[in-house]
């Protein structure tokens, strides 16, 4: 009888009443400030010390670097002064202008701001030298305590730092991300939209500007009024235009904050304006609607007021919509729910989570392009069973994330390109095969493979069933992954590859036949030949016998079944616990090597005498096992040489372990099935 063990479920999205304590020490922000009042010692942080390899981690430091604490910087520091703004974020040494832009951006919205930087922390009475930020990553809101020694030369503070001299959350903000993603090193080259997320848990949209929808002037100002953040940029055509500036004052693949959009009277006609901001703190636009441009000279001073035009050198300026339209050339927005900005009516969103892995070798199959492992894939079930409010279809948002890869930098990893595929279901259970892709086309899919974080899509689709397989491009690359479905009605979402189901024909027993085969004839005379009169053989007698009989069978290439492979087969097989093989079990279990012989053969294609580790969870269905990625995963892991291929011998020591595995199992919830009744019966 088969029996079921049910794996992990879709998560609900995190709520951000608890961050987790990150701290080595086991220890949260509190207790840790208590114990340094109590010692009357500054806190130093073991986890990210003040030293190089917290800085750099593929250089040495360009200048002699000097940590100091904000008190051995100046006189009276204060960790926020006059209010958290967008103008106390002031871009040092580091390529970090995408996180910049969206801490920019955090100061938009109190709410949101004092959730990643709670504002009861300052340089009082209280001090300890500690401070703590949270940070959401995927799906988890976590709490990550710093000491305040910042890098700095000659007395002043190398990476971001405030326009006021003596205010230091933003430059603690930036130490305490450059210990969430390992190093300050790994906060160079990013998307602002990134940054957005991990600040909010919300969820990012990409717009092309030259390619935005009639009313984008609209559903900026929308998502502005929504408290969502924005950022834009200009592409480059080649790495040599990174930062290149134009005439205009504008810098090419430099992160930008959209802070404001307003509409002014000038002239007698209303025109659109929207004001960016440089995480530099210098260097603005400078056409029309710039700090000191003609324009300003026909509007009042009233309106100049409203707009809080002034004309200071602090990297923010005004421009027309139709420059901005011309000038620049992508939009990013991290709503804080996925509302529609074109829309005047705001969701009740629902959100599912799954976590998942792409494993070479079992659950890394690229994309469509590479049939042959794309259905090895990870697999995900949408239910869709509620249309949107008057309307025929249902609206979702599927959004891919890959997970810790900027912290991987250290040891050369980089974004993987990424995407997702669609299809109907054709309404059976279980994890698709390869005939499923070769003959359906998909129903929709991710706009672009791209190697960001996450790629993420808004959808509308017929009340139904799909089959979402979210891939890399290239197949055998191996990440972490969080995938989020965002949907406006209740959406019912399942991992095809979550349960574990084993059936298993009843084990055959040792059972004299009347008459001998021709077959048992030739076995029994070379088992008396080996064994002697007892007609039991040990491992390394089964060894030879095996090994003598499996290479006159020309079916099948292989090298030679190991001594491991037949310890296994006797406890597999071994009744009277004497760890020997009678010759009664010898023929039980030659039955089965046929079955597991044909099974081989079936998958191993091109007859090699290996099969291709991605092909294993078929194998293992037709011989009864139907396994969760992660135990294939493992499985694949375990037997798979560096070519992805599975020798007979690792093939015959997988399926030997799995069935000792399920007889445990299966004895096990025996017992408690009996124990359960026994209590029943009291």
């Amino acid at each position: 009888m088969p029996y079921l063990y049910q794996d992990s479920k879709p998560r609900p999205a995190a709520h951000p009443g608890g961050a987790r304590g990150t701290h080595s020490s086991g220890k949260g922000y509190e207790q840790l400030k208590q114990e340094c009042l109590r010692r009357g010692v500054l806190f130093e942080d073991p986890d990210f010390p003040a030293c190089n390899s917290s800085l750099f981690f593929s250089e040495n430091p360009p200048i002699p670097f000097v940590w100091k604490r904000p008190g051995d910087i100046v006189k009276d520091p204060k960790f926020i002064l006059g209010g958290a703004t967008r103008t106390d974020i002031c871009q040092g040494d580091l390529g970090d202008c995408w996180l910049l832009a969206a801490i920019a951006s955090l100061t938009l919205n109190e709410k949101t701001l004092a959730r990643v930087v709670p504002l009861d922390q300052n340089f009082g009475p209280d001090y300890a030298g500690i401070f703590h930020f949270q940070f959401w990553q995927h799906n988890e809101w976590l709490d990550v305590v710093i000491d305040d020694r910042l890098p700095t030369f000659k007395g002043r503070l190398v990476f971001l730092h405030s326009a006021e001299l003596n205010e230091f959350w933003s430059a603690l903000l930036e130490k305490a991300y450059a210990k969430l993603n390992g190093s300050y090193e790994s906060l160079k080259g990013g998307s602002t939209i990134e940054a957005m997320e991990d600040f909010t848990g919300g969820i990012g949209e990409m717009y092309d500007v030259k390619a935005a929808p009639d009313n984008f002037y609209e559903i900026l100002e929308k998502a502005l009024k929504r408290c969502s953040m924005v950022g834009c940029s200009i592409d480059t055509s080649n790495a040599a235009e990174s930062e290149a500036r134009t005439p205009f004052g504008l810098v090419k693949g430099h992160a930008y904050s959209v802070t404001g959009t307003e509409e002014v009277s000038y002239r007698g006609q209303q025109v659109q304006l929207i004001r960016i901001r440089n995480p530099w703190g210098q260097v603005e636009w400078n056409g029309p609607w710039s700090d000191n441009s003609a324009e300003w000279r026909s509007v009042s001073p009233s309106e100049q007021r409203r707009l809080s035009q002034a004309a200071r050198d602090d990297g923010e300026f005004w421009m027309k919509f139709e420059d901005f339209k011309v000038h620049f050339d992508k939009v990013e927005i991290c709503n804080l729910t996925p509302d529609a900005l074109e829309d005047s009516t705001a969701h009740k969103w629902e959100v599912t989570i799954h976590q998942g892995s792409w494993v070479r070798g079992a659950t890394a199959g690229g994309c469509r392009n590479f049939l042959e492992t794309f259905w090895t894939n990870p697999q995900i079930k949408l239910h869709l069973t509620e249309e949107d409010d008057g309307q025929d279809d249902c609206t979702f948002i599927a959004a891919l994330m890959q997970k810790g890869r900027r912290k991987l930098k250290n040891l050369g990893a980089g974004m993987l390109t990424i995407g997702y595929s669609i299809y109907e279901s054709p309404g059976r259970d279980g994890h698709l095969g390869k005939d499923f892709f070769r003959y359906h086309p998909s129903k929709a899919r991710s706009k672009t493979y791209i190697n960001l974080r996450e790629v993420s899509h808004r959808f509308k689709l017929p009340p139904g069933d799909y089959i979402l397989i979210p891939t890399t491009f290239e197949p055998h690359q191996e990440a972490d992954f969080c995938l989020r479905i965002f949907s406006e009605k209740k959406a019912i979402t399942e991992d095809l590859d979550e349960n574990v189901v084993i059936d298993l024909p009843e084990p055959l027993h040792p059972t004299p036949s009347p008459q001998e085969t021709e077959e048992e004839k030739q076995f029994r005379a070379l088992f008396e030949q080996i064994s002697g009169k007892d007609m039991e053989i040990s491992a390394e007698e089964l060894e030879y016998v095996l090994n003598a009989v499996l290479k006159k069978t020309k079916s099948i290439k292989f090298k030679n079944l190991s001594l491991i492979s037949c310890r296994n087969i006797i406890s597999l097989m071994d009744t009277s616990g004497n760890g020997k093989l009678e010759f009664s079990e010898f023929k039980v279990f030659w039955e089965k090597l046929k079955k597991w012989i044909s099974i081989f053969l079936q998958f191993d294609f091109d007859k090699s005498g290996s099969m291709s580790s991605y092909e294993l969870r078929g194998a293992l269905r037709a011989a009864g096992y139907q396994l969760n990625n992660y135990l294939l995963q493992l499985i694949v892991l375990r037997y798979s040489d560096e070519q992805f291929q599975i020798e007979f011998d690792d093939f015959l020591n997988c399926l030997i372990r799995l069935e000792n595995a399920s007889r445990v199992f299966q004895a096990l919830s025996a017992k408690n099935k009996e124990f359960i009744n026994l209590n029943i019966g009291e």
